[in-house]
């Protein structure tokens, strides 16, 4: 209508509108100049910095050829791609890190890089592992390298707040990540937004089992309770764990189907949401850095947490502005490892630094062998525990295969049992044309590293480094239709120049398409497995400080401080519980003739229930300043305690150094949270208790996992184990004389809930007692049927099969085919579906 009433014009208009197009590269930013000594430049002082470096790392030409060879020919690509600046930023924010006393290591594809080992940015050396540079940074490739760095999570905040001083808060801010709907979040806000009540929306998001987005919709996520479900004969109380829907109408009409499922309208709903935007959040460690303010590309605002700027765009869409993006990223056992450190030095006398612990201790490879891993980095899963005594890692590599090994890729792929087969001498290694074993003949002819793919790319058809990365990321882009179909015609053409045509042609490129998708990089192993060994020789030469520094460091890792203290005790080391006069705020070790290393753990008064760590330091500095507290009227005078606060460190035992018991401390507590620093001693009253009944060793237990959650010198199932034996159940130290394919039963607490991906529905249940932990397998037809027992018992009967597997009889699995509730006074959290 518009073109007819003024003809041309819309034409106009769109030849207009392209004229005036543009594309983003117009904003492109770069990164800020470096400041570098008068005389140089960017290029000549990294150059300059990293020849520094090379002789403490590499030694002279002579004694390393190659390796210097290698430096010369990365700064010959990092000048020639005009990045000097990225990795002269990096090294600076590294060299923060060093001078502060940060733990930090570069891990990702810089641990493929000679320059970044020279430099300390990683402390993986890609020359002796012979990683490819090509895989972090290669002359065709566009944009920056990607260098991760992973800094202690508990100090992270003081380096980005390096990087805001260092280059302007204008010119960087942090990068926003899109929060997409996922299964639970998706069921409660179409409940919300259909006006069901706050209880009911938790119920139903409740039911769903599953994180991630299911694999067709919210439906897969939730297991329906059967009519026949054993729950129905167990009373009231326990199927109040159940998820009902209230009586009468929903507020929406619509009735569910199932009397214990979600509505059908919310869960359609619920269905349409699932990947769909639901917020922004910011960036797990990503920063942008560039030479102008950072609004001036893309809109930025204020973060929630304190002095924190965020841009509004995700990472892909900074990348398109052309923002170069840095990451730092917390990592908990890098925080865990400097505490041992610290403790090792506090409390032995011996200051260790992560690269001088002596490389390739036979006992650490032993106790990984006897799958003794419990909160050991990586490599403390159910999955690894189970895989670890049949790999039987007796040198650095065989961690770094470990680490690849145990992930989804690997599992889908069936990687696993062929190589662990081939490991242990049951079946050779094999190839399917002699050109492959250069690039698998470490991994034993079985696929497992990203780097391998592309080295195969080299090897059989003869792409240059290059263009094998170029294979590589185009497998793995979902939009690369048309460049993958180029690059198959050039693979084909170069296997064909190399006489390899044919079905053997086409296996191989179908096994490096099924690869692409699940290959991880040998560089993230091999930084990861640097971790697993610092952290394995820690756990096995001080155990103490190894479980007080997890303990310290929570919340992180597999285990909950429950499940480290109970590990700690079976390796002989005496627990005690928090004090007053004798606690830190965290855990601290303490002189102990019979626990193992001379040293026991006492408990942190950080740990007790609703005392916090303010309250814990103010204890904590006022007896290092003033003296040890004399009696509790003291304590109260000097310390300001409310009366939740006193009752839960009376709770704690924590008031034990007085003199007087828990119930005594209990009744005293009210009248000492009402105690001021003006108020002469002696004048209050009610303090002194009248004769109290003492605790049974089951209440004192029961006290101690209610206020700090752990009981240190005992275990609540130990309190039960009558009770067990008289129904035939078994410890789980016992399982271990007892014959393979034997029904047996089992009492235990429930730590972790697990339905992995790749395990067709199974669910996997760790029972912990205490003698040890067992792997229970539920099948999905038994989890339906006892589902609400297996989901709302913090501790469990099962009755099972035994099973053994042949190569490795230590690794044990009980194949359950019942549930039964075993009743706690005091709840036990478990970490479910992580």
């Amino acid at each position: 209508r518009f073109d007819a009433r003024y003809p041309g014009a819309v034409a106009r208009a769109a030849a207009l509108g392209r004229e005036l197009s543009f594309t983003l590269d117009l904003l492109k930013p770069e990164l800020p100049p470096f400041p570098v000594p008068e005389g140089q430049t960017e290029a000549t002082w990294l150059r300059s910095l990293t020849y520094q470096e090379v002789a403490s790392r590499y030694g002279s030409h002579a004694e390393n050829p190659n390796a210097l060879q290698t430096v010369k020919h990365e700064l010959e690509v990092i000048e020639e791609k005009n990045f000097p600046g990225y990795f002269l930023i990096v090294h600076d924010i590294v060299s923060f890190c060093r001078r502060s006393d940060i733990l930090c290591q570069g891990r990702g594809s810089a641990a493929n890089s000679a320059v970044c080992y020279a430099l300390g940015i990683t402390a993986v050396d890609a020359v002796l592992h012979g990683l490819l540079f090509e895989r972090f940074l290669s002359p065709a490739r566009d944009g920056y390298p990607d260098i991760d760095l992973d800094i202690e999570s508990g100090r992270r905040e003081e380096v980005i707040q390096y990087v805001y001083k260092r280059y302007h808060r204008t010119h960087t801010a942090q990068v926003a990540n899109v929060i997409t709907y996922r299964p639970r979040s998706a069921v409660r806000d179409m409940a919300k937004a259909l006006g069901f009540s706050q209880g009911q929306q938790d119920a139903w998001s409740k039911r769903i089992d599953r994180w991630g987005p299911n694999v067709g919709s919210v439906a897969a996520g939730i297991d329906p309770v059967p009519t026949n479900s054993p729950s129905a004969d167990l009373p009231s109380a326990d199927s109040a764990s159940a998820d009902p829907v209230p009586a009468g109408s929903a507020p929406t009409g619509s009735a569910p189907s199932d009397p214990d499922g979600i509505p059908d309208n919310v869960r359609a709903l619920a269905d349409q949401l699932l990947g769909y935007p639901r917020h922004l959040g910011i960036h797990s460690g990503g920063m942008v850095i560039c030479d102008r303010p950072v609004s001036e590309v893309v809109p930025v605002e204020w973060a929630r947490m304190a002095d924190r700027t965020v841009v509004q765009w995700d990472k892909d869409d900074c990348a398109i502005a052309g923002l170069v993006k840095f990451d730092l990223l917390g990592l908990g056992m890098l925080t865990a490892l400097h505490k041992m450190i610290d403790l090792v030095e506090g409390f032995h006398g011996r200051r260790y630094s992560l690269h001088d612990l002596p490389p390739g201790d036979p006992k650490v490879y032993e106790m990984l062998c006897a799958a003794d891993s419990v909160g050991v980095f990586q490599v403390e899963s159910r999955a690894q525990i189970a895989t670890l005594p049949r790999l039987k890692p007796r040198c650095f590599y065989d961690l770094v295969v470990e680490v690849a090994l145990i992930r989804p890729g690997p599992i889908q792929g069936g990687s696993v049992h062929p190589y662990i087969r081939r490991r242990s001498g049951q079946e050779k290694a094999t190839y399917d044309h002699p050109l492959l074993e250069h690039a698998l003949r470490k991994t034993l002819g079985v696929p497992l590293f990203q780097e391998q793919l592309m080295q195969i790319a080299v090897d059989v058809a003869g792409f240059s480094a290059a263009d094998a990365d170029e294979l590589r990321r185009a497998m793995g882009s979902k939009r690369s239709t048309e460049k993958m179909e180029r690059l198959r015609q050039r693979f084909y053409a170069g296997m064909a120049a190399n006489g390899i045509t044919g079905d053997v042609a086409t296996g191989i490129f179908q096994k490096m398409l099924a690869f692409a998708n699940f290959g991880f990089p040998e560089s993230h192993s091999i930084s990861f497995a640097s971790l697993v060994y610092y952290s394995s020789w820690f756990k096995y030469h001080y155990p103490a400080a190894f479980c007080a520094a997890l303990l310290n460091s929570q919340p992180m890792g597999f285990y909950s401080p429950q499940s480290l203290v109970a590990d700690a005790r079976w390796h002989g080391v005496e627990v005690r519980g928090p004090d007053v006069n004798h606690s830190g705020a965290d855990a601290v070790l303490e002189p102990a003739e019979n626990s193992v290393g001379g040293r026991a753990i006492r408990l942190g008064l950080s740990s007790v229930r609703a005392v916090g760590e303010e309250l814990a330091r103010t204890i904590e500095e006022e007896r290092r300043a003033n003296g040890p507290f004399a009696d509790l009227s003291e304590l109260a005078r000097r310390v300001r305690l409310t009366v939740p606060k006193a009752e839960a460190l009376a709770t704690a035992g924590a008031f034990g150094c007085f003199g007087v018991d828990r119930r005594a401390a209990l009744w005293a507590a009210g009248v000492i949270a009402g105690h001021r620093p003006t108020q002469l001693p002696g004048t209050s009253v009610g303090v002194e208790a009248p004769p109290l009944p003492g605790m049974t060793d089951a209440e004192l237990t029961i006290a101690d996992v209610w206020a700090t959650g752990v009981s240190p010198d005992s275990h609540p199932i130990e309190h039960l184990r009558d009770r067990l034996a008289a129904e035939d159940a078994v410890s789980i130290a016992e399982l271990r004389s007892v014959t393979d394919g034997t029904r047996v039963k089992v009492g235990g607490l429930v730590t972790h809930r697990q339905r992995p991906a790749t395990a067709g529905g199974v669910t996997f249940l760790n029972l912990e007692d205490e003698t040890g932990m067992l792997n229970v397998v539920c099948s999905p037809g038994l989890w339906a049927r006892y589902r609400t027992v297996a989901m709302g018992g913090s501790a469990l009967v099962v009755r099972g099969r035994l099973e053994r597997t042949n190569d490795t009889p230590s690794v044990l699995n009980l194949l359950a085919d019942r549930l039964d509730r075993l009743v706690l006074r005091v709840a036990v959290r478990s970490r479910d579906f992580r």
